[in-house]
């Protein structure tokens, strides 16, 4: 039977830098989830015909009915095919910034509960002075479905804890390598307030999720598999990536995988009017500017 490589990829499984192999019956369901789940937004977009380096916002949101949430999670990631390098860079949810559109000082996250999708990705862009090319949008309950999906996670757990706070769920992490089911997986990239690092801690926990399920569905070689993964996207995922730009980074951006570097925005926590913000100071917004305009190179 023909084989294809499809992916919906480090990228909507974030599974389109996965490489993955699929049997030629499984195209068309692929083809028909990505085309469920791409919601174009304002001019966001650009050419991958001659393979240059582009960037994604990933986007976790806690989304309920009649209530858009606030972006959980944010991390502008940069993928370029010619010097097979991916960078992930996690934004702090409570980072102070003027929130594109609006002309108002608030948390980084407000911007998705004020705007949706396009003023996230509008006021990133402000934030750092770099271009946001496609987007892809989770609700963090799909994430669980996801790692469901592959069939569990393993990661490397630095502290352990007894997970009693909000979800109140009685799992305890331990620290080292464990195995994780959704349920486990959603708290496991939730909790911050019982890490000394607070978001950064929890930041770190959110992307090595993420590459864990990535690299697991690139090994996978069941057919029901893919159809529980596709179940999950559906329902869970947006993106403006178009179905041919999925096949496109499938085949020429999937090398990035294998050569990931993940960067911390740095800056001082503190409190005014009583409310808790991050503060990114210009030198360190330049420095982050410089690295990415750098791995996105010549455009």
């Amino acid at each position: 039977m023909k084989k294809v490589l499809i992916t919906l990829g480090v990228v909507i499984l974030l599974i389109v830098v996965g490489g993955v192999s699929y049997a030629y019956y499984l195209y068309h369901s692929v083809k028909s989830t990505a085309n469920n789940i791409y919601e174009p937004v304002g001019n966001h977009t650009t050419s991958l015909s001659n393979k240059k380096p582009i960037s994604i916002l990933l986007m976790g949101v806690d989304e309920r009915p009649n209530d858009r949430g606030r972006s959980d999670t944010l991390i502008y990631m940069t993928l370029n095919p010619k010097t097979n390098k991916m960078v992930m860079m996690s934004i702090p949810r409570d980072t102070r910034t003027e929130i594109a559109g609006r002309g108002t000082i608030n948390k980084i996250n407000a911007a998705y509960a004020y705007g949706g999708t396009e003023m996230a990705m509008n006021t990133v862009e402000k934030f750092l002075d770099v271009p946001v090319d496609y987007y892809i949008k989770m609700n963090m309950e799909g994430l669980s479905k996801l790692v469901d999906a592959v069939g569990g996670v393993t990661v490397y757990n630095n502290i352990s804890w007894h997970d009693e706070g909000y979800y109140k769920k009685g799992y305890y992490y331990k620290k080292g390598n464990i195995e994780l089911d959704g349920a486990k997986a959603l708290g496991y990239v939730r909790m911050r307030h019982l890490d000394p690092r607070g978001d950064f801690g929890r930041n770190e926990r959110q992307r090595d999720v993420i590459m864990a399920i990535v690299n697991k569905a690139s090994s996978i070689s069941s057919v029901s598999r893919y159809n529980n993964i596709l179940d999950a996207i559906q329902g869970n995922v947006k993106t403006n990536l178009t179905f041919d730009e999925m096949k496109s980074i499938a085949e020429n951006y999937r090398g990035v995988k294998n050569n990931v570097e993940n960067y911390e925005l740095k800056g001082q926590g503190t409190k005014i009017n009583g409310i808790y913000y991050f503060i990114v100071g210009d030198q360190e917004k330049q420095k982050v500017h410089n690295m990415i305009m750098e791995q996105l190179g010549e455009r």
